[in-house]
């Protein structure tokens, strides 16, 4: 299930921009516009300057890291389509979720599965549906099986007020839940996330971009650190340090799997 995590090699940007802009603690709105030089980069907090954390994982600009990998290439058909055909006749999933739709949605994160060797590639995108299938019973749901009985309003999180009459529990390929991510997912790929987070399980698209979104905004960064990591990043707090080690075994067996059938190691550092 989708939760919010940070990547703490970026604090020290977004302190600096709200010294800098003397704005108050998450009141910041920096934009880089046209300020950044020919080999800067607009980071993913809007503000300029080179190197990894300007240039790497959600660059909005400038000269931004890309390795050029075709993910079409990679997510063949054969590859999506294998775990899809998992999925039982009678499940939501199956005729909701897509790789036409998966590709589609990659047009708005063009750093998805791009960043390092080809062989990171690979191992990124094994994760990613590594989780997915293990969130949506390979596709399957749509929707988190009894999610509209639990409480995901964060209330402390007041830039994010909950709806009184919406849930904001577990919907698409990574179960985006709680206020927190519905927000500010709905303003990055364009729907009202906090009064409609229904949308993320109507609209196929928006539901892969959600993915996505989560997936870059709190996942991708930590890939260097090995697939326990990434358990760590999307469920931690409910899964790791034996907390229930089942569901972690069911997200790395998983994973091996479709490392397997890309051509590429899983490397280190499998548990979290």
């Amino acid at each position: 299930m989708a939760t919010l995590t940070i990547e703490k090699s970026l604090i020290a940007v977004i302190l600096a921009g709200i010294f800098l802009a003397g704005a108050l603690p998450g009141m910041v709105k920096a934009q880089c516009g046209n300020s950044c030089s020919a080999t800067q980069c607009c980071s993913r907090f809007g503000f300029c300057g080179e190197g990894p954390d300007y240039c790497g994982i959600n660059c909005r600009g400038g000269p931004c890291v890309n390795n050029g990998v075709s993910i079409a290439d990679i997510v063949t058909p054969e590859f999506f389509n294998g775990i899809l055909n998992q999925a039982a006749a009678t499940c939501a999933g199956k005729n909701f979720y897509s790789r036409g739709v998966f590709l589609d949605a990659l047009n708005s994160f063009t750093q998805f599965a791009r960043i390092g060797s080809v062989e990171d590639s690979r191992r990124e995108i094994a994760a990613f549906f590594a989780h997915a299938s293990h969130e949506t019973g390979r596709f399957c749901h749509i929707e988190e099986e009894g999610g509209a009985s639990k409480d995901y309003c964060d209330e402390n999180r007041t830039e994010y007020p909950c709806n009184p009459s919406k849930g904001y529990y577990g919907r698409g390929p990574l179960q985006l839940s709680w206020n927190y991510n519905y927000g500010p997912a709905g303003t990055d790929i364009g729907f009202d996330g906090l009064n409609a987070p229904e949308t993320v399980a109507n609209d196929a698209l928006i539901s892969f971009k959600a993915a996505v979104w989560f997936w870059m905004n709190n996942v991708a960064a930590v890939m260097d650190q090995g697939f326990g990591a990434t358990i760590r990043a999307i469920n931690g707090d409910l899964e790791c340090n034996g907390v229930d080690p089942v569901k972690v075994q069911s997200r790395i067996d998983l994973y091996t799997d479709y490392c397997n059938q890309l051509g590429v190691a899983p490397g280190g550092n499998l548990s979290c």
